[in-house]
């Protein structure tokens, strides 16, 4: 068995099912088990066991059963701190990226280390998908695009040509950027917004043109 493609899914809850099934069906790695520190052990998931917190990673990766994994956390910045914990316990971990066959991926597109890319997701030519991003069931990206590290876009959200959108933010579902647009970090785009003009650091912003609503922290959730 090449231990390379064994790997843990940290995480055990609905986004982890998604995960669970991209793994499953790009048929490039087998999942050892998942890994939750607020769940039971043999807690089960997608047919997977909770096999330890994220205190068990290094044990694992001296008994050789696994080489790396994936976060399976959709808060932003939950998945940037439990990435960070893991780094500081386990620094030869390997964090992999995941992506559904059906994704349409252009030439001269950059991806990351440890991103999740969707089903029906499309990246256009240019576009650079920056560490740890995750890009849900059929969002759209267009040409010469740029995605900060851990920013997201949720389901069906589309964005313009040369949109760059900051570290650690969210553009949520059914969510449109026109081209050119920027939007700073840390800040969330409200479900069905139309963005028209740029948007600052720290903000959560929705409606039809999109407006900056009030201030956010880094660990808000996102509504």
């Amino acid at each position: 068995m090449d231990l390379s493609r064994t790997i843990v899914i940290i995480g055990a809850s609905g986004h982890a099912k998604v995960i669970v099934d991209i793994v499953e069906r790009q048929g490039d790695f087998r999942i050892l088990g998942l890994i939750d520190t607020f769940k039971p052990l043999g807690t089960k998931l997608m047919g997977y066991e909770v096999i330890g917190g994220e205190d068990c990673i290094p044990r694992l990766l001296a008994a050789g059963e696994t080489t790396g994994g994936i976060v399976a956390i959709g808060h932003n910045w939950v998945r940037c701190q439990m990435v960070r914990r893991i780094r500081e316990q386990a620094p030869a971990f390997q964090f992999v990226s995941v992506i559904h066959p059906s994704a349409r991926i252009a030439r001269e597109v950059v991806l990351g280390q440890g991103i999740a890319i969707m089903a029906g997701v499309s990246i256009n030519p240019g576009t650079r998908i920056g560490n740890f991003c995750f890009l849900n069931t059929n969002s759209s990206v267009d040409h010469d695009n740029t995605l900060g590290e851990f920013s997201c876009l949720q389901p069906n959200a589309a964005t313009g040509g040369n949109v760059g959108i900051g570290a650690f933010s969210s553009i949520s579902m059914g969510a449109n950027i026109i081209h050119s647009v920027t939007i700073g970090s840390h800040t969330v785009v409200g479900a069905g917004s139309t963005v028209l003009s740029d948007l600052p650091d720290s903000v959560v912003a929705y409606g039809t043109p999109c407006r900056a609503i009030r201030g956010r922290k880094p660990e808000d959730s996102y509504y």
